[in-house]
């Protein structure tokens, strides 16, 4: 295998590619290109630099130039790909140009020596996505909330409505949400409410006591049975005997409590309620823990959708109000198959997925301080590179290596500098865009790659190229 790269990647990939073939069995080359930064590095810019010894099987492009690699070299000859004119150059065939991973040091989990490819498209958990408050919105922005509930995971729309304020137009709403495809619960005491949704086409009533369970032997529909009284499982028996006496389809929902009402007693209500009626449909509110919690609500949903999974609750019920859980239906969907798959296998949701590790990242990569500085001696021209780690970001350009962890400071820094002559406004402005994402990084635990966005699991937005053009005769 022949490795391609540019002069800032160079011994990281030295490193990973002989730890790769020593692994995997195979001889390697590798290439350094006389260009800075490896993602720059496109295939028809390649044409003109590409050097293969001889006896190379294949040989391995950055990443980067996956996108291109196959366009046609022009509008005349569209047959005529740059992989084509790479693999004349290299005396190969075509399907010996391949392109490796964008960063040099996934070469091992690229060649298939840390990683497994993993089926996480199984769940077994139904996530109903409550709109809060139905009835104060409109029903066009109720439906619009439902198309994005849906997008995101849902199952089913739970229609929540306003104790004590009855809607008399509850049937629009239901109504608007089932021809718009979407299956629906009504979330109300409420019997007229409760009978109007059913008739617009409401299949699920939460919630049912003592209090109405006489009107639901007559609604035809299956409902939630929750207790009277939290801490008295009686109260729940008694419903869900009357409920089965009158053949009303049930679920059993013995109320999740928030941390400091109660919360470790309400779980136990579960795992209680799920030994005594081992065959009945549960389901599990987690708003009351997401909501009413000061954290990021990814790990709860976690968390609560692996105890449903071990104790078979086949549906939850979340909502996304506070800003905190403002991503919940998203997190719980991408947690159900997580702990499907590892409950399933016996194994821990670990190196699965990393869409739930948005705050730090799963693994660092750090340069060694001796390529940093053989990076920093070697450079020889004024584009300037960035990186950041060890709490600690690095500057490097030629004659210029400038060490801190203040972005202000160490531009305040750079300016100072004879070198610095090519600092124009729109360059000052991509280095401080840079230098924040690197400040961010290192204060978060995060990898900062220069030109790439941060990596925030599910929540992560891919930057565009987003160096602006310099208007001075220096050229980037």
């Amino acid at each position: 295998m022949h490795f391609v790269t540019g002069r800032l990647a160079e011994f990281a990939l030295r490193s990973s590619a002989a730890g790769a073939a020593q692994r995997h069995g195979f001889h390697h080359s590798v290439q350094v290109t006389p260009i800075t930064v490896a993602a720059l590095i496109t295939p028809k810019w390649l044409t003109r630099h590409l050097k293969v010894p001889t006896g190379a099987t294949h040989v391995v492009l950055p990443g980067f130039c996956e996108a291109v690699l196959d366009d046609p070299m022009d509008a005349a000859s569209p047959e005529r790909s740059w992989r084509m004119r790479l693999a004349e150059i290299a005396g190969l065939s075509p399907d010996r140009i391949v392109c490796g991973p964008k960063d040099c040091r996934d070469i091992d989990a690229w060649l298939g020596g840390k990683t497994r490819s993993v089926d996480l498209s199984e769940y077994s958990i139904e996530i109903i996505a409550e709109i809060n408050h139905a009835p104060r919105l409109s029903v066009n922005e109720v439906v619009r909330m439902a198309a994005e509930f849906r997008r995101h995971g849902a199952d089913r729309i739970d229609v929540g409505c306003d104790p004590g304020r009855p809607c008399s137009r509850i049937g629009d709403y239901v109504a608007a949400l089932i021809d718009a495809g979407h299956r629906v619960s009504i979330d109300t005491f409420d019997e007229q409410e409760t009978r109007t949704a059913i008739s617009a086409g409401a299949s699920l009533v939460l919630s049912v006591n003592s209090s109405n369970r006489r009107a639901a032997a007559d609604w035809g529909c299956e409902v939630v049975a929750i207790p009277d009284i939290l801490d008295d499982l009686s109260t729940l028996d008694a419903t869900i005997d009357f409920l089965e006496k009158h053949q009303v389809p049930v679920r059993l929902d013995p109320i999740l409590e928030p941390i400091g009402s109660g919360f470790g007693q309400s779980l136990m209500r579960y795992a209680h309620t799920r030994q005594r009626y081992p065959d009945h449909q549960m389901m599990m509110g987690i708003g009351n823990l997401t909501e009413l919690t000061d954290v990021d609500s990814a790990g709860v949903n976690l968390l609560l959708l692996a105890l449903c999974e071990e104790w078979q609750i086949r549906s939850v019920l979340t909502t996304q109000v506070i800003n905190w859980a403002r991503t919940s239906i998203q997190e719980c969907d991408i947690a159900r198959r997580l702990v499907h798959h590892s409950i399933n296998e016996g194994t821990p949701p670990k190196n699965l997925s990393d869409q739930l590790v948005m705050l730090r990242d799963a693994k660092l990569r750090p340069y060694a301080d001796e390529a940093i500085d053989a990076l920093a001696s070697e450079i020889r021209d004024n584009n300037y590179r960035i990186l950041a780690q060890d709490g600690e970001i690095h500057i490097i350009s030629a004659g210029v290596h400038l060490r801190g962890n203040e972005p202000f400071a160490m531009m305040s820094e750079l300016l100072t500098l004879p070198q610095s002559d090519n600092v124009d406004v729109s360059h000052a402005f991509y280095l401080g865009f840079e230098l924040a994402k690197a400040k961010l990084a290192i204060q978060l635990g995060k990898q900062y790659e220069q030109d790439q966005a941060l990596n925030w699991g599910q929540l992560t937005v891919a930057e565009a190229r987003h160096r602006i053009p310099r208007k001075s005769r220096h050229r980037k």
